[in-house]
């Protein structure tokens, strides 16, 4: 009589072992998976921007791009994520080098804090490209604890053409390129500037 006690005894420690295991293994999956920031479309971007308070939208270019190609008359700052450096030459990209703002998280910070809001709302930031600079700035944002960091997909510009007689040309895709709204004139309330 007591042999069948020890085998449904058995049997549950059985489940609850491998339950267990599961549960373990699925705690472990979802902490090695690093979060990754989402790109959003332009129209994503302007409709979310137009509706929620609770958001800060980043142009992450430097000031002085911004100066001749112009931005997103919705952007709310401009923290450049990264700058060129006038005095160091990149001969391999034919450009000056682009270094790393160091200040760039107390500085968004900063604008959370004059819009009222903190480390939980959602930040959009757009760059010419969304590539080079909207990406790595919102997975920056994300790694020091922002969680809802979000880009412009194809950034402000958008893509190149590949071919034809505007070869080269950035007229495909991005917010430029969407019908949204966009001006060339600086906003001296909104730039950056070194203080």
């Amino acid at each position: 009589m007591n042999r069948p006690f020890h085998t449904k005894r058995l049997a549950r420690d059985m489940i609850a072992i491998a339950l267990l295991a599961v549960g373990v293994a699925t705690a472990t999956l979802g902490f090695a998976q690093e979060l990754k920031p989402r790109a959003l479309t332009p129209h994503k971007t302007f409709e979310m921007v137009m509706n929620d308070k609770n958001l800060l939208f980043v142009d992450v270019r430097d000031p002085i791009e911004i100066m001749f190609i112009g931005g997103a008359t919705q952007t709310h700052v401009n923290v450049p994520f990264m700058f060129a450096d006038r005095y160091d030459w990149d001969s391999k990209n034919s450009r000056f080098a682009m270094k790393r703002n160091p200040a760039f998280i107390e500085q968004v910070k900063k604008a959370l804090d004059e819009r009222g809001l903190d480390f939980t709302a959602t930040i959009i930031t757009i760059c010419r490209s969304g590539s080079e600079r909207g990406l790595p700035s919102a997975q920056y944002l994300i790694d020091s604890g922002f969680e809802n960091a979000y880009y412009v997909d194809h950034g402000f510009q958008g893509d190149a053409l590949k071919d034809g007689a505007q070869k080269g040309l950035r007229l495909v895709n991005g917010w430029q390129n969407s019908g949204l709204p966009w001006t060339a004139k600086l906003n001296a309330d909104s730039i950056f500037r070194p203080r």
